[in-house]
């Protein structure tokens, strides 16, 4: 009877042996970030060594001490309750490891405060574990509304696509949708939303976005709210969404860069520069002096007349036709440029000045005595 009553209290000590170690392996199975710090406490001007696990490979953190936070219920002022002067980012390793020397500083708020960790880039993450600056103010923290809870129970997104304008500089714009749930006892009629825009380490510039409904007790609803950027905006951004001073979602936006802008300004300093020195030079033609028109022709030439028409007579053999002969025997007048009218061999004043055989005074002609 005793070895029966004493193996079931064996099976219950060891059953209670073993349940811490069942709770550690099963946060571990959970996975997620981690963070791990040296010491919990320390003063303004002294270090801490913060380390991680279970991060994303090779991606950039941002590592703060944040006031007014606790690690379920965040960091209720954002990063305006953090210490972001003094912060250090840090890259992890292939196995999402991480280890960072952190100085104290003092948040702007009072605490309770933490070591609040996320990523810059990608993927959103982020961890908190409870961190006391000595010697710093502590005041409780803002009671939560009593007229409803609102938690996001969808992942958001950003609906839209960018234009042709937006690829020659105009402002990017999407919509960030998500879907809330009422958690509360009462219903939460048109919530103020805050969505912020940050670009790299920056911290977000929120905006105030109202909701126009009533979100009843367990109900949900689906919210739409625009989110805008800066007129040629482009590289990695994060929209944040907040409301009741807790940042419930955070989506990444990647941008790209307006190409059309540097294609203007490309075209700009080509096609300015080449209309100018086509300008410059119009004026110039019409400036300078014109010069006397010259002949066409060489100058050897401007003096000589040439003959309207040129006849070649060929000889011809044999006997030519009464109408030929009688056209040769016509007198011509000659109209060579050597010869004057008088001395003309053709005209009848030269044949009459030319020395012939009947002439008394020839000196060729013999003279006959008669019989004496």
């Amino acid at each position: 009877m005793s070895g029966k009553v004493r193996i079931p209290a064996l099976v219950a000590v060891l059953a209670l042996l073993l349940l811490p170690l069942a709770g550690a392996t099963t946060a571990a199975a959970a996975g997620g970030p981690t963070v791990k710090l040296s010491t919990t406490q320390a003063g303004a001007g002294g270090s801490i060594t913060v380390s991680g696990s279970g991060w994303r490979a090779r991606a950039l953190l941002m590592v703060l001490i944040c006031g007014q936070a606790t690690p379920a219920r965040g960091v209720i002022g954002g990063t305006n309750s953090c210490a972001n002067a003094d912060g250090r980012a840090v890259t992890t390793d292939t196995k999402g490891i991480f280890s960072k020397k952190l100085p104290v500083s003092e948040p702007p708020v009072p605490c309770p405060c933490v070591v609040h960790v996320a990523t810059v880039t990608g993927a959103s993450a982020s961890a908190d574990t409870v961190f006391q600056v000595a010697g710093h103010a502590v005041e409780p923290l803002p009671a939560e509304p009593s007229t409803g809870r609102l938690s996001v129970i969808s992942d958001p997104r950003l609906d839209g696509s960018s234009g042709l304008l937006t690829w020659f500089g105009a402002p990017p714009s999407r919509t960030l949708v998500f879907t809330v749930g009422n958690a509360g006892s009462t219903a939460v009629k048109n919530p103020l939303f805050q969505v912020g825009t940050s670009h790299g380490v920056f911290a977000p510039q929120w905006d105030d976005q109202q909701f126009n409904g009533t979100i009843a007790p367990g109900g949900k609803a689906e919210i739409k709210l625009p989110v805008e950027l800066s007129a040629g905006a482009h590289g990695d951004y994060t929209i944040s969404m907040k409301y009741g001073g807790r940042v419930l979602a955070e989506q990444p936006w990647g941008v790209g860069r307006p190409w059309g802008v540097t294609l203007f300004w490309v075209l700009a300093c080509v096609v300015v520069p080449a209309a100018v020195f086509r300008i410059g030079m119009a004026v110039v033609d019409r400036l300078r002096p014109r010069k006397a028109a010259r002949s066409m022709g060489p100058p050897r030439h401007r003096n000589l007349h040439v003959p309207a028409q040129v006849t070649l007579r060929m000889p011809k053999f044999g006997k030519a036709p009464a109408s030929r002969q009688a056209a040769e025997a016509a007198p011509t007048t000659s109209t060579l440029p050597w010869f004057t009218p008088d001395s003309d061999p053709g005209t009848a004043a030269g044949r009459l000045s030319a020395p012939h055989d009947d002439s008394p005074t020839s000196p060729t002609t013999p003279t006959r005595k008669g019989l004496t």
